[in-house]
């Protein structure tokens, strides 16, 4: 069953989730810029996605399945679908896959994506994931395929664009996938902490999108993490964002830290950046509070990019205006 959040209802999670005591006012509260209609984001949770420390794809499958109806409205699972791609889109998944096993975007939580787009009528060989190298994927778990039939399967490596893209502070070559190979993009990033900015979700991921991200991470990566994700060829792509969630990291991230994973069950769907990014990181901080650890602001690292980003227009960190459907 689900349960759509009214605004009351949102605003006493959020201070359950330790909204006042963890600065909710700093980077949660309304931007100038941000949207005046509300954000959906979908919140799907079954633990009986993992089993044995063994993620179950059937049931994977089945989360998907709730979350993209209860954020497309639509009545069917290929309608959901059909609202997001159409038959001829060349569809990119853009995976996290930098650190390998176990802080790397889930092959099984992928492999329900691809079979999503396929409903909308897309051939598998219009469908290719993708990170920043062809080493990463495979350590991740994914199987390449750079020509062969089915499903594509590579990484950028060094096929960037020639002319270096300027947009206020980015500054990089942007992956040739992302501007030349497809013409529609599912941002599939895994929910972690980050050592400098705070967290990595949708808007971060996109650090595996261009040649030089070591240049992009001063003051928290902000504004970098913004302005990157207000560059057009994103902004434009982007269909649908589909968060795994099923074991996110609270500490220790971006790199595996088995010490602090958690088996949290969940998958988190948005077509709004911004908004996503802030109910994980509501999801990252209650996970904090619970294993005693401090708060993101208190330790150095505050998810700057959220308010950064909601003044830009890309989404809204504002709960006023997030509409959290719980599944």
């Amino acid at each position: 069953m689900s349960e759509k959040l009214t605004r009351r209802d949102f605003l006493r999670k959020s201070a359950t989730w330790g909204a006042i005591a963890w600065g909710l006012g700093e980077y949660g509260l309304p931007a100038s810029a941000a949207p005046a209609g509300r954000a959906k984001v979908v919140l799907v949770k079954d633990p009986r996605v993992l089993r044995g420390g063994k993620i179950d794809p059937s049931v994977v499958e089945e989360m998907l399945r709730r979350g993209i109806l209860a954020l497309s409205g639509a009545k069917s699972v290929e309608e959901a679908w059909r609202s997001f791609f159409r038959p001829k889109d060349v569809v990119g998944l853009k995976l996290n896959c930098l650190f390998g096993p176990g802080a790397s975007t889930h092959p099984e939580v992928t492999m329900a994506v691809v079979k999503g787009v396929q409903l909308a009528g897309v051939k598998p060989e219009n469908i290719l994931l993708w990170d920043r190298s062809d080493g990463d994927l495979r350590k991740s778990g994914y199987r390449l395929n750079r020509a062969g039939p089915g499903v594509q399967c590579y990484g950028t490596g060094g096929d960037y664009e020639p002319e270096v893209t300027r947009h206020r502070s980015f500054h990089g070559r942007l992956s040739k996938i992302l501007t030349r190979k497809i013409t529609a993009l599912i941002n599939v990033p895994i929910l972690k902490d980050h050592r400098i900015a705070g967290i990595t979700a949708a808007m971060k991921n996109h650090y595996g999108s261009f040649n030089n991200p070591n240049e992009h991470h001063d003051n928290n990566c902000d504004p970098y993490i913004a302005d990157l994700n207000s560059l057009p060829v994103i902004q434009e792509k982007t269909r649908l964002i589909v968060c795994d969630a099923l074991q996110p990291i609270p500490e220790g991230g971006p790199r595996f830290s088995p010490r602090f994973r958690w088996d949290y069950a969940g998958l988190l769907l948005s077509t709004d950046p911004v908004a996503l990014d802030y109910c994980g990181w509501r999801i990252i901080e209650e996970r904090r509070r619970e294993v005693g650890l401090r708060p993101l602001k208190q330790v150095g690292r505050p998810p700057r990019q959220l308010a950064s980003a909601a003044k830009l227009g890309l989404g809204t960190n504002d709960p006023h205006r997030i509409e959290l459907v719980q599944i």
